[in-house]
C-alpha cells in the first residue's frame, strides 16, 4: 500500500470526522468563543522549510485566508529538538493561529485565498497535530 493509499495518511493532515461534529456544534452554541489553534507541523522536502519558495507562498497564503475572517497567526517558531517522542512526532515549526470563534475556524475553507492555502498545505505539510486551545487568555502567562 503506497502513502497515497493509507486512510491513515488523511488524519495527518486532516481533521477527522468526529473533531469537525464537535468543532460545528461548539461554534453553534452559545458557547462559542475565541480560540487558538496550537499547529505543530513537519515538512516535507518539496516545501523547502524554512526558506523554500512553497513553504513562504504557503505561509503567505495562509496569513491571508486566516486574516480574512479576523484571525491572525501571532507567532512561528523553529523546533530545535525534539526531547520526547518517537521519530513519527517530529516536528519543524509550531504555529499559533487566533480565531475569533470557532466558528471562525470552520470557515477558513471558504475564506478568501483558502483555495491557494490548502494546495500549499497539501504540498508542504507531511504531516500536522493540531491542538484546539481557550483563545481568550494569554497562554503564556501563568494562571492565577
Amino acid at each position: 500500500m503506497t502513502p497515497n493509499q493509507d486512510s491513515s495518511l488523511d488524519t495527518h493532515i486532516g481533521a477527522a470526522p468526529d473533531t469537525i461534529s464537535r468543532l460545528r456544534q461548539l461554534a453553534e452554541s452559545q458557547d462559542d468563543g475565541p480560540v487558538l489553534m496550537l499547529n505543530i507541523n513537519r515538512y516535507t522536502p518539496a516545501a523547502g522549510y524554512p526558506d523554500g519558495s512553497a513553504y513562504a507562498e504557503y505561509m503567505h497564503w495562509l496569513e491571508h485566508a486566516v486574516s480574512a475572517d479576523g484571525g491572525a497567526v501571532l507567532w512561528r517558531t523553529p523546533v530545535n529538538d525534539q526531547i520526547i517522542g518517537c521519530a513519527h512526532d517530529e516536528a519543524d515549526e509550531i504555529l499559533a493561529v487566533w480565531y475569533p470563534s470557532h466558528a471562525a475556524f470552520l470557515a477558513l475553507r471558504q475564506a478568501d485565498g483558502a483555495d491557494k492555502m490548502f494546495a500549499g498545505r497539501a504540498t508542504c505539510v507531511a504531516h500536522a497535530t493540531i491542538l484546539a486551545l481557550p483563545g481568550d487568555r494569554d497562554p503564556l502567562q501563568p494562571q492565577a
